[in-house]
């Protein structure tokens, strides 16, 4: 294992390069909510592909997952936010509003409202 990378995981697990914890200060540290589990990267994974099969994307396309939080009155607390670009540089974007690790292939949009999911920037869609 090179230098670099015992050192990043020794940073990502809180301890200093001598593997003891007080060796690093706590401003440094990376707190728990940051280090996501496998399962949690694996549905961002799943989801990403399937936009990219349900959109027919190329394999170099853009495509963002992200699980969001939101505290406006009668959103879920968890949501899954999806946004892609296609070739013209268009930005597309769609919410399924439950936890990523819930997402199911038929929660995405049908392929048929890709053109639907265009954002227009200006035109007053920042909450979606």
């Amino acid at each position: 294992m090179s230098d670099y990378r015992s050192a990043v995981e020794a940073w990502l697990s809180g301890r200093g390069s001598s593997g003891d914890s007080a060796a690093m200060p706590e401003s440094f540290r990376i707190p728990r909510a940051f280090k996501k589990d496998p399962q949690h990267v694996a549905a961002l994974e799943r989801v990403k592909q399937w936009t990219r099969e349900r959109f027919r994307l190329p394999h170099d396309a853009a495509i963002l997952v992200a699980e969001v939080t939101c505290a406006l009155p009668g959103c879920p607390p968890l949501e899954t936010a999806v946004a892609f670009w296609t070739g013209t540089d268009q930005r597309h974007q769609f919410k399924v509003f439950k936890p990523v690790e819930q997402v199911v292939a038929d929660d995405l949009p049908p392929s048929w409202m890709k053109n639907a999911l265009v954002v227009v920037e200006g035109i007053g869609f920042e909450c979606c």
